[in-house]
Formats: structure tokens, sequence, C-alpha cells
């Protein structure tokens, strides 16, 4: 039982920076998103080079999205198997 109790604790632990991590995952992603407003709305009038700017940070958003959901991934997978353990536990 030691053994369970143990694994549960690092599960904690493992879902905890997982945690910290989509936070400030997060509030990346929401500051990327705001400057590629402004970049796509540059380009809509701008320059070729705001365009390679707005692509740019088009795919900075896009990667932190598939970060961020991929984040949220191994914490859900990590959460049920916190869940199995609790359930071997009681």
């Amino acid at each position: 039982m030691a053994l369970i109790e143990q694994r549960i604790f690092r599960l904690q632990d493992d879902i905890a920076r997982l945690d910290e991590e989509i936070r400030l995952t997060g509030g990346e992603l929401e500051m990327l998103r705001h400057i590629d407003d402004d970049a796509q709305r540059d380009a809509a009038g701008g320059t070729p080079l705001d365009r390679d700017d707005a692509r740019i940070t088009l795919g900075d958003v896009v990667r932190f999205e598939k970060a961020l959901a991929d984040l949220v991934g191994r914490r859900e997978r990590l959460q049920l198997k916190r869940l199995k353990l609790l359930r071997r536990l009681g």
C-alpha cells in the first residue's frame, strides 16, 4: 500500500508542475494572440514585410495552442492514473 501512496504523491507533484506549465503557457499564448492580432491588422494594409511578420506570429500562436493542448492532455492522463490508484487504495 505504501507504494501506491508514493505513486499518488508523485502524480500529485507532476500534476502541480503541469498546472504551472499550463498557466504559464496560457499566459504566453494570450500575449502571442494579441501580438498576432496586431500583426494581422498591419498586414492587411501593409508591406510584404508586414505580411511575413503576420505569418510568423500566426505560426507562434498555432505552436503554442498545440503545446497547451498537449500539456492539458498530459494532465488529464495523469489525473486518470491518479484516480485509478486512488480506487485501488480505497
